[in-house]
């Protein structure tokens, strides 16, 4: 049997409780039934659904039926919004906890993205985030010197930044820019997501700014595997492709 035979039962399973077939507290079949159905073997089933309880859809204790304990957490990025304000729409609890604030020279990287000379100030911000009690994100974050004032001055638990400057500050982002791509756990990444050293983790890199265009904060989030899913939208009317015959093609050499 192919060895990739566990991932084809384990993605079956995943669209039959994102799809409703197995609501939120419902048990998933015995292994011996997926076993019958999937004309596999029960060390092939065993796998498959080691797959979902890593991935924390399904619960992980041995020896009984496996209940579905979530559905997919999804993100879209149709809209701007929190951390918090989607957690808490997808009906999770959601906590946070900033573990350092240092005003420091902005690397190279920092000073381009938010278009500040190199070596300026920036407050930078380490902070963990929290669904249902589960450590799932790593925010490393960089702010501007006009935005660091109202973030100094905001709890240790402060659920959402970007909630809490808008209302005390008037500080509020309108566009953000997204950049989403996989990496290791280093040793800080590990130990607050508890996950090993070297363990995949979905990053995602956003500059947010003002409706004038100020940047607001370059950030570098970095979530468990497994905890979030994001999803983005697509439209031909909105980005339409025009496909020319002959020598249009080229666009003057280019592609």
């Amino acid at each position: 049997m192919s060895s990739s035979r566990y991932l084809e039962i384990a993605e079956a399973l995943r669209q039959s409780i994102l799809g409703g077939e197995y609501p939120v507290g419902a048990r998933l079949p015995s292994e011996s039934d997926l076993a019958t159905r999937w004309s596999a073997s029960r060390g092939t089933v065993r796998q498959a659904v080691g797959v979902l309880a890593a991935e924390g859809l399904i619960g992980s204790r041995q020896g009984a039926r496996r209940v579905v304990i979530r559905q997919e957490r999804r993100h879209s990025f149709q809209q701007l919004t929190s951390f918090a304000q989607w957690a808490q729409a997808m009906g999770s609890e959601v906590s946070s906890r900033i573990l350092s604030r240092t005003t420091r020279p902005a690397t190279a990287e920092e000073a381009s993205r938010l278009g500040v000379a190199p070596g300026s100030e920036v407050l930078y911000v380490l902070r963990l985030r929290r669904l249902d009690g589960d450590p799932v994100l790593v925010e490393r974050t960089a702010y501007t010197d006009w935005v660091a004032p109202a973030v100094r001055e905001l709890p240790e638990d402060c659920v959402s930044i970007m909630n809490s400057i808008a209302e005390n500050a008037g500080i509020i982002a309108h566009y953000g820019e997204h950049l989403i791509d996989a990496t290791a756990a280093g040793s800080e990444d590990a130990r607050l997501l508890a996950v090993r050293r070297g363990s995949p983790l979905l990053r995602q890199r956003y500059l947010t700014y003002t409706a004038t265009g100020r940047p607001i904060e370059w950030t570098d989030d970095r979530y468990r595997a497994g905890s979030v899913a994001f999803s983005v939208s697509n439209s031909a009317a909105a980005a339409p492709l025009e496909r020319h015959a002959g020598p249009d093609v080229s666009h003057n050499g280019r592609c």
